[in-house]
């Protein structure tokens, strides 16, 4: 069983990490394509698309990978997911791919989460 019971923070407090590629384009100081963007939530198109339609969805808050998400994350982890719904539905995809990979071993480049959004043409391929 998994214990949640030490994870009660959340990323509201954190901030932004000026090294960081995604926090830098949360800040505007480098420019996007902006799909969607709320109080805590910012998508935009990948620049190395794997698909005619890829998306990424991050946090506004610094959050380096899936691992720091605490349980107090839970609300803007769903957020992150419903975008990727709404950006679906938004650009007409009756089927999709949403991925997060997680540390090198996961394959993640840029230490800030962040959801793939992959559609536009029939997913092949295993995962992994």
């Amino acid at each position: 069983m998994i214990d949640h019971s030490k994870e009660q923070g959340g990323a509201a407090g954190r901030s932004r990490d000026p090294e960081c590629l995604f926090c830098r384009i949360v800040a505007g100081e480098i420019p996007s394509s902006k799909l969607y963007e709320d109080d805590d939530v910012l998508a935009f198109e990948d620049i190395h698309p794997q698909a005619p339609f890829h998306a990424l969805i991050i946090p506004k808050a610094h959050v380096a990978t899936l691992n720091e998400f605490a349980d107090g994350d839970a609300k803007l982890i769903g957020r992150l997911l419903l975008t990727a719904k709404h950006l679906a539905a938004e650009h007409g995809l009756p089927g999709y791919r949403v991925a997060m990979n997680v540390n090198r071993e996961g394959g993640q480049v840029v230490f800030h989460a962040h959801l793939h959004v992959l559609g536009g043409r029939r997913m092949r391929g295993e995962l992994g």
